[in-house]
């Protein structure tokens, strides 16, 4: 019990200091968002070839890549975790509004930012428990259990970022909703994922 009062009290005081630097924050989090999502569509792109080569290799070759079932697994949560705060900052997450819709705007506004801070209390306690995993892994040194023995921890540590990262977005959001004229909307559009001709 004590850790997760610790817990708590680190996140409202990260809560805190967000709402006083919220001008700092906001921009830093989109320009950080938009290049963790740049990394994962790397990732992405690496992983299409990457099985794509493997499956040439074993059936033109009969020679697999050695290895290519872990490294995929394993680049799986950083395709997912890096892109999560971007995915939450455009909406693009799956979410159930029917009770909300039945709301006035301003009932709305308020039901909203306290769905947020539900979340961002669930989403701290998801990235301290998977950093503490990650943080083992990292101590074990440990390895796939097939060779050539990809590193497990990397990957790990994608989970408590992305949690994190979507954890300060949903308060930048709640901000944004509880004082909309205080705390403007710093979230990424669609032209910033367009390259400008």
């Amino acid at each position: 019990m004590p850790e997760f009062a610790t817990l708590v009290l680190a996140v409202v005081a990260a809560m805190a200091v967000t709402a006083v630097a919220f001008w700092v924050v906001g921009p830093a989090l989109r320009a950080i968002e938009y290049a963790l999502v740049c990394g994962a569509v790397l990732v992405l792109l690496f992983v299409a070839f990457f099985v794509g080569a493997e499956v040439l290799m074993r059936y033109a070759f009969n020679s697999p890549i050695p290895g290519h079932l872990e490294g995929s697994e394993l680049l799986l949560p950083v395709m997912i975790f890096l892109a999560l705060s971007y995915t939450q900052a455009t909406h693009g997450n799956v979410g159930m509004d029917l009770v909300l819709n039945m709301f006035s705007p301003g009932a709305r506004r308020y039901a909203g930012a306290a769905a947020l801070l539900v979340s961002i209390f669930i989403c701290s306690v998801l990235a301290y428990f998977s950093f503490k995993n990650a943080y083992q892994l990292w101590l074990y040194d440990d390895v796939t259990s097939t060779p050539p023995y990809f590193k497990t921890w990397p990957s790990a540590f994608a989970i408590p970022l992305g949690y994190a990262l979507a954890a300060l977005r949903m308060y930048v959001q709640a901000l944004h909703l509880l004082d909309p004229d205080r705390f403007p909307a710093y979230e990424p559009t669609d032209a910033d994922m367009h390259i400008q001709e």
